[in-house]
């Protein structure tokens, strides 16, 4: 029911980035296959980046086993691979070998340093794309190394997600040239992407160098997270003036006891002041006085929490699929709504592969071979 349906993807199986990617269109409503390894444990079907899917297993080593792909290659709409450079080439399914067979079809290439350049053959993972880009030198409080956020920015921010908006921009450019392309989303790439606002600040000379002094990364007093009287946490994202004054009437500060709001010099007074009151109530408590309010305090949730929380639930922004709360498709459509879909049951190579085009016996000859498990 998707703005995608009808679109049909081939997903080498991978690691995190792209999964993610066609999670998402998935999710958007396109038919995703994933080619898994003949030897890998299955994900359970639960597994949030594994939903919606139907799997084949192929070994890409076999002799048949890259022609399978091929085949598939020519039905598909899309195909998404995350190897090494070089790689799906020596296996004989790169680009070239697919756009032979299907000129139309959209290549989605998920790396981390790219095609291209000195550390394209280079292993690495999100701490070290985002580092290299810097965009990881900036987070962490001062004086500290700096913090990894997660896997968020580099795997998922600047990987998967900008693969899948690759991906749509090239359908979308088919519809007027008729013809494919490869697209190469490198998280390098993606997480330098991300920092663009940053870069705009440092040109402006409103971002220091000096980590957690900014205003947008720990630094500033009304913009950080506190820690509450039982010991869980509160975030404060008051930046206007008039949204401060309201963070200040919630905690019963008076202002004209305290630094001015962007007097520098007067932040760290600021944050042990309102550090003192916020310890003073538990979070919960704090969430019921800012309630209603446009102080911007809300509740550092864990994911456990988020899944309950009122709005979260409001908006249904969860979903939850084999007893597993997840996210809910994300962003929202008013007449081509993105739907999570029902569990894919196993089925066999044989069914599976006959939807796109194999017949009984091309099947059950790949099984004999050990192309297909």
């Amino acid at each position: 029911m998707g703005p995608l349906e009808g679109v049909r993807v081939v997903e080498i199986a991978s690691a995190a980035p792209a999964p993610f990617a066609c999670m998402v269109l998935a999710d958007l409503g396109a038919e995703v296959l994933r080619v898994d390894r003949a030897t890998r444990r299955r994900a359970r079907a639960a597994d949030p980046l594994a939903r919606g899917r139907r799997v084949v297993a192929v070994d890409l080593k076999a002799p048949e086993g890259p022609a399978v792909v091929k085949r598939l290659a020519e039905r598909a709409d899309v195909l998404v691979e995350g190897f090494r450079p070089g790689v799906a080439e020596r296996l004989g399914i790169g680009p070239e070998d697919c756009h032979a067979l299907n000129p139309r079809l959209i290549y989605g290439r998920m790396t981390g340093w790219g095609q291209t350049g000195p550390l394209a053959d280079r292993a690495g993972h999100d701490i070290n794309y985002i580092s290299l880009a810097g965009a990881l030198e900036p987070i962490g409080p001062a004086e500290q190394p700096p913090v990894p956020p997660l896997n968020l920015v580099g795997d998922f921010g600047g990987g998967g997600l900008l693969l899948a908006l690759g991906i749509v921009a090239a359908l979308h450019e088919r519809h007027r040239s008729g013809r494919g392309q490869v697209v190469d989303a490198a998280m390098v790439d993606g997480a330098a992407l991300l920092t663009a606002w940053m870069h705009g600040q440092r040109a402006a000379g409103d971002w220091t160098t000096d980590r957690g002094r900014n205003l947008l990364d720990g630094g500033a007093p009304f913009y950080a997270t506190y820690e509450t009287a039982d010991g869980k946490y509160v975030s404060v994202g008051a930046l206007e003036r008039r949204f401060y004054a309201q963070l200040l009437a919630g905690l019963q500060l008076d202002p004209e006891h305290l630094p001015a709001q962007y007097d520098q010099s007067g932040w760290p007074e600021l944050r042990a002041r309102i550090g003192a009151a916020f310890r003073e109530r538990t979070r919960d408590e704090w969430e019921a006085v800012f309630a209603g309010t446009d102080a911007c305090v809300t509740p550092v949730l864990t994911p456990e929490e988020a899944v309950r929380h009122p709005h979260m639930r409001a908006r249904d922004a969860f979903v939850e699929v084999d007893g597993l709360p997840q996210p809910a498709p994300a962003p929202r459509f008013s007449r081509t709504p993105g739907t999570v879909a029902e569990p894919v049951e196993e089925t066999s190579a044989m069914a599976t592969l006959a939807e796109w085009g194999f017949t009984q016996a091309e099947v059950s000859e790949l099984n004999e071979k050990g192309a297909v498990a």
